[in-house]
């Protein structure tokens, strides 16, 4: 398969809610994309943070050892497009319509359910 572009948020996704701190990582967040590095595919981090919130983000990356390939952009789109929006083949994001999520305790915002993530990777040939 090819390598494919895939744009993950990181609050409630990566991790779960604890905004402006990193959440707990998410379940089955770190193996999966590992995996998906392992496989080659190329790992764009899409967030709302900046500044030391976004090095904080970056940081909980390299100590799992998770390769990025871009943050908040996509280096090849500016050969075809002017757009900000962030192109990628996949959007793993808690918000996204249609994006597997499971509430932890019932009462904290929902996280990516990351066993249905990898089940849909796998069912398509990404995994």
């Amino acid at each position: 398969m090819e390598s494919l572009i895939i744009a993950v948020d990181f609050d409630g996704t990566c991790v779960e809610h604890d905004y402006p701190a990193v959440g707990l990582d998410a379940e089955g967040a770190v193996a999966t994309l590992r995996e998906l590095n392992k496989r080659g595919h190329r790992i764009i981090l899409y967030t709302m943070r900046s500044g030391t919130k976004l090095d904080a983000a970056l940081r909980w990356f390299k100590q799992r050892d998770i390769e990025l390939w871009s943050v908040n952009k996509n280096p090849e789109q500016a050969e075809w497009t002017e757009s900000v929006k962030v192109y990628a083949h996949y959007y793993i994001d808690d918000c996204a319509v249609g994006c597997p999520v499971k509430f932890i305790d019932g009462v904290r915002r929902p996280v990516v359910d990351w066993a249905k993530v990898r089940e849909f990777f796998e069912y398509n040939r990404v995994l």
